[in-house]
């Protein structure tokens, strides 16, 4: 491996994915207001300026060039390299580390944040740069299989800077375990006795004919393994390990529960499983129709851990049922968005809570499982998926993937019906129910006929969505969920489903969808296809305004939830990294939907008359 690397150092993907590192980098410094650069004329135009000093206290610079975008005002970097000057030599950019260090003074944060995240950002260099000419390698082809383009689509957060980190994989685990290598994996099985388990099964379905559908053969055999340690299979519930979690941390962490025979190795099961972009949800391979299974990692990707905290497990299926009801009570849901809900159906954890403190916080959400369905089960004949972040792919031959179904239908028809079917579910729910979803990225899912945009699934509901019980307008109510323990802070803050101010349920739907999603589509067409920003977000009010004409008698929750305030609030990823995590950092950005909320004047004067 030592070799590899030493010949990708030397290669053109190390030299793209250190700019583009640099790009992302500088672009969230400044936009999430750590670094102010001065302005300067210069050759070709005005040249912006970020000052530090070296090692031995020398004035430095660093210039490039950026704009300011329609879309939320983010920072964008031209495609040229950034430059390094002193004393009057300019050079380009080397070292992410030395920018850094050099810029630190400026910055304001602690010495021992900055070292975490250089590491995040140097391991980020060299993953994806591994994967970038692995990528290379590969016979160029074009996949339209949703399953397959999880591991094709490998650009990551394109945003934030540490976008590929994979903190606690080696260089040979990203091989072996990244969705980038699509390798195929066998899950290694445990059983826990379920006095030290929790188990969280959806009302739809039964545990122990669930998980015999999902084992098959294995079943039988897991049974015999139980047995043969003198223990009744009735007094155990089984659940999946990742072969990395299983050698790094379960082996290490949970041998006296082994030996005592608490916990039982059952072996490695027959299926196997490929790893989509999250890294931590696997799809299963020998069998596409059966359930998706997410589990626990150890390990920090884009600045988060990616544990699986206890209350998170058992609400997945509490969850999910919750959202099912509203579906099936909401008939324009149900039968003219055919919105697709991807529910997690099981969720198994460790009861770490029995524990001695010091002991529950090394093992706290490193063992347990959610079942999510498989998307497979939705798909009807003639239909394709492609996950929404595929949208700003580029394929072998640096065309984007969309392009065919641009070119068919035509881009002003093709955005319209993009935005009608991923739009108006989300809205809906926001409006009519109250509930916010975290549709970015990989999170949405565009179901297609024939490269039409047909309707979307959404997915991940454990984490994934907000509401607020003191506006719910639904009379389902609102799930029973189960609240984070007193370690979970300490692994994510921002891990609160229910919240009391409106305002932030509607924040986190433009957070995740319009911020996320939308305006990196907005940007990519504005560079492939010519398509002004103001025009896509225009586009974008044009549907929300006509759903709003439609549903006039939610006019009260449109103020209640309003979509086009002038500013809304977005998480600082990067500053939260740099500085100490005390809360959840966020920061006020310019709505592009502000611009035109002049569309719904007259919807406006029906809530005043």
């Amino acid at each position: 491996m030592n070799d590899i690397l030493l010949s990708f150092l030397d290669s053109e993907p190390f030299v793209m994915v250190r700019r583009r590192i640099f790009r992302q980098l500088i672009q969230s410094l400044i936009y999430e207001g750590m670094i102010h650069p001065e302005q300067r004329s210069g050759k070709g135009g005005d040249v912006l300026i970020l000052p530090g000093r070296d090692r031995e206290d020398n004035r430095v610079e660093y210039h490039f060039r950026a704009t300011r975008t329609f879309s939320f005002e983010r920072i964008c970097l031209s495609s040229d390299p950034v430059k390094r000057v002193i004393h009057g030599e300019e050079k380009e950019a080397e070292s992410l580390t030395t920018f850094l260090y050099e810029i630190a003074p400026f910055i304001h944060a602690s010495e021992a944040k900055l070292s975490l995240f250089i590491d995040e950002i140097n391991q980020t260099l060299l993953k994806d740069t591994i994967a970038q000419c692995y990528k290379r390698e590969q016979p160029a082809e074009q996949v339209v299989d949703y399953d397959e383009l999880e591991g094709d689509i490998m650009d990551g957060h394109l945003y934030h800077p540490c976008y590929k980190s994979r903190i606690g994989f080696t260089l040979k685990d990203h091989t072996e375990f990244g969705p980038e290598f699509k390798p195929r994996l066998t899950l290694v099985w445990v059983a826990i006795q379920r006095e030290e388990a929790r188990l969280s099964v959806s009302h739809t379905l039964d545990y122990a004919s669930f998980i015999q559908q999902e084992l098959g053969a294995d079943y039988e055999k897991f049974m015999k393994v139980i047995q043969g340690h003198g223990k009744r299979p009735e007094d155990y519930v089984i659940v999946p390990v990742h072969p990395w979690q299983w050698r790094h941390v379960i082996m290490h962490e949970f041998f006296e529960q082994i030996q005592s025979k608490r916990m039982i190795c059952l072996g490695e099961g027959t299926d196997e499983y490929r790893p989509q972009q999250s890294i931590r949800t696997l799809a299963n391979a020998s069998s596409r129709t059966k359930s998706y299974v997410k589990l626990p990692l150890s390990i920090t990707n884009t600045s988060t851990s990616r544990i699986l905290g206890q209350h998170t497990i058992i609400n997945a299926a509490r969850i999910s049922d919750w959202l099912g009801k509203i579906m099936e009570s909401d008939s324009y849901l149900r039968e003219e968005l055919r919105l697709v809900l991807l529910k997690e159906v099981m969720g198994v954890s460790y009861h770490h809570q029995g524990l001695v403190d010091v002991m529950e916080q090394k093992v706290y959400g490193v063992l347990g499982a959610i079942w999510r369905e498989s998307l497979y089960k939705y798909l009807e004949p003639g239909e394709t998926a492609i996950p929404f972040n595929a949208l700003c792919h580029l394929n072998a031959d640096k065309r984007p993937f969309i392009d065919s179904w641009i070119q068919q239908a035509g881009l002003r028809k093709w955005l319209k019906r993009m935005f009608e079917i991923s739009v108006l579910p989300l809205i809906h729910l926001l409006y009519a129910h109250g509930v916010a979803m975290e549709s970015h990225a990989q999170n949405m899912i565009l179901i297609m006929r024939e490269g039409i945009p047909e309707r979307i699934a959404l997915k991940d509901f454990h984490d994934g969505i907000r509401y607020s019980p003191a506006v719910m307008s639904t009379s389902i109510g609102y799930p029973q969920i189960e609240y984070p323990s007193a370690n979970h802070p300490r692994i994510n803050r921002n891990s609160f489903i229910e919240k009391e101010d409106p305002s932030e349920i509607k924040d986190f739907l433009h957070d995740a969808f319009f911020f996320i999603n939308l305006s990196e589509f907005a940007l990519f067409l504005k560079k492939h296809y010519r398509l002004s920003e103001q025009d896509f977000w225009e586009m974008v009010a044009d549907v929300i305004a006509g759903y709003q004409q439609r549903f006039s008698h939610l006019r009260e929750r449109f103020y209640l939830f309003d979509l086009f305030t002038k500013t809304i609030e977005v998480e600082q990823l990067t500053k939260r990294r740099l500085f100490d995590d005390t809360g959840v950092r966020v920061h006020a950005v310019k709505n592009p939907l502000y611009m035109f909320q002049t569309k719904l004047t007259e919807i406006r004067k029906e809530v005043k008359a």
